[in-house]
C-alpha cells in the first residue's frame, strides 16, 4: 500500500520537531509539513478547507461543531497550551489596578472568538466578577487594519462590539491612548517595544496563574488537532495514527527537554522552571488525551456557550472522533 501524501499546518513548536525532522513517522502517511503563524492556518483552514491536517483554534472549531458544519474533526493532541493571565494588557494612566476596574473601559481585540479571549473572559467572569457586557469591545488587527472575524458570530444581547476606524490598528490606538487596553494571544507591538505606558493587567500573571490552576487543576487548551473530515470518513484508521504519532513527537521533545546537560531551549533557568512545572502540575503538564482534559474542555464549553458563540453546550466528545477516546492496552 502506497502512503498517504498529506499536507500538515503546523507551528514550529518544539513538540512537533521530532515529526518535522523525521524522528517520528505517521503510519502510512507521508506528511507535506508547512511551518505556518495560526493566524495563516486558522484563516485558511476555517476560510478554504486548505489542509488536510492542521492545528484549529478550539473557539472556532467548537463554533463550527455546535453548527454542524465543520469541515475537520478533531483528535485530542494540543498544538499549544497557555495560561491567559498575560493576555490582557492595558493603560497604565486609566487607573486600572484591578480586573474589576476594567468596567466601563474601552478594549481592543483582534477577534471576539478567538480562544485566547475565550478564556480571559471566562477567568474575568468566574474569578473577578468582570462580565462581557461590562466592557466596550473594539475589534481591530493588531499591526494591520481590516481584520475580521473568521466565522461570523452573534452576540448575546448587550454585548457592545465596535470595529476599529478604517485604516487604524488596535495597537496604535493603544499606543495614542483611544483605548484603554488590549485583549488577544499576542501582544501588541506598542507592549513589545517596553511602551511605559502599557503594562500587564495583573502586575504578576505568573502568580495569577499558579494560583488560578491550583484552585482550576486548569491548563488551557488553545488548539486542537483537526483531520479533514471526508479523510477520516475515507480512511478510519488515520485519526488513529495521527494521535499515535503526535503522542510519540512530544514524548521525544519532553526527552529533550529533560536533558539539561546541554539545555535545547534559548532561555536561562530551563531546568528550574521544569522542575517547578512538575511540581506544580505533575509530570505530564502538557498531556494529551480526553480523560485528563475532561474539566478542562467543560469549563471551556460551558463558557463558549455562555458567551454567545456555540448555539449549545457541547459535550467534550462531540470534538473528537471516536476511535482516539480509546486506546488498547498491552
Amino acid at each position: 500500500m502506497s502512503s498517504l501524501q498529506l499536507s500538515v499546518a503546523i507551528g514550529p513548536y518544539d513538540r512537533m520537531m521530532p515529526l518535522v525532522q523525521g524522528e517520528v513517522r505517521i503510519d502510512a502517511v507521508d506528511p507535506q509539513f508547512m511551518l505556518l503563524e495560526p493566524e495563516e492556518i486558522f484563516f485558511r483552514a476555517m476560510r478554504h478547507e486548505a489542509f488536510d491536517i492542521c492545528e484549529l483554534s478550539l473557539s472556532s472549531y467548537a463554533l463550527r461543531v455546535a453548527r454542524g458544519d465543520s469541515p475537520y474533526v478533531a483528535v485530542p493532541v494540543f498544538p499549544s497550551r497557555a495560561f491567559r493571565h498575560t493576555c490582557i494588557v492595558v493603560r497604565a494612566d486609566r487607573g486600572i489596578r484591578t480586573p474589576a476596574d476594567l468596567r466601563g473601559k474601552r478594549i481592543g481585540m483582534p477577534e471576539y472568538q478567538l480562544t485566547a479571549n475565550v478564556w480571559a473572559r471566562a477567568i474575568l467572569e468566574e474569578e473577578y466578577g468582570v462580565h462581557q457586557r461590562d466592557i466596550t469591545w473594539v475589534r481591530g488587527g493588531y499591526e494591520s487594519p481590516g481584520r475580521v472575524e473568521k466565522l461570523a458570530v452573534t452576540l448575546p444581547e448587550g454585548v457592545r462590539v465596535e470595529d476599529a476606524p478604517a485604516g487604524a490598528t488596535i495597537s496604535a490606538m493603544l499606543a495614542a491612548g483611544e483605548l484603554d487596553g488590549v485583549m488577544g494571544p499576542r501582544a501588541p507591538s506598542c507592549f513589545e517595544r517596553g511602551d511605559p505606558a502599557i503594562r500587564w493587567l495583573f502586575d504578576d500573571p505568573t502568580a495569577e496563574a499558579t494560583a488560578w490552576f491550583r484552585k482550576t487543576r486548569i491548563f488551557p487548551v488553545m488548539h486542537v488537532l483537526g483531520i479533514r473530515r471526508s479523510l477520516a470518513e475515507r480512511h478510519p484508521w488515520l485519526p488513529g495514527a495521527v494521535t499515535k504519532a503526535f503522542e510519540a513527537s512530544k514524548r521525544r521533545a519532553m526527552e529533550k527537554l529533560a536533558d539539561t546537560s546541554a539545555t535545547k531551549v534559548t532561555l536561562p533557568f530551563v531546568e528550574e522552571s521544569l522542575c517547578r512545572a512538575r511540581q506544580l502540575m505533575g509530570e505530564d503538564f502538557f498531556s494529551y488525551g480526553l480523560a485528563p482534559n475532561r474539566h478542562v474542555f467543560e469549563y471551556f464549553l460551558r463558557h463558549h456557550h455562555a458567551q454567545g458563540l456555540s448555539g449549545r453546550v457541547l459535550s467534550p466528545e462531540e470534538l473528537f472522533h471516536p476511535s482516539t477516546l480509546e486506546s488498547h492496552k498491552v
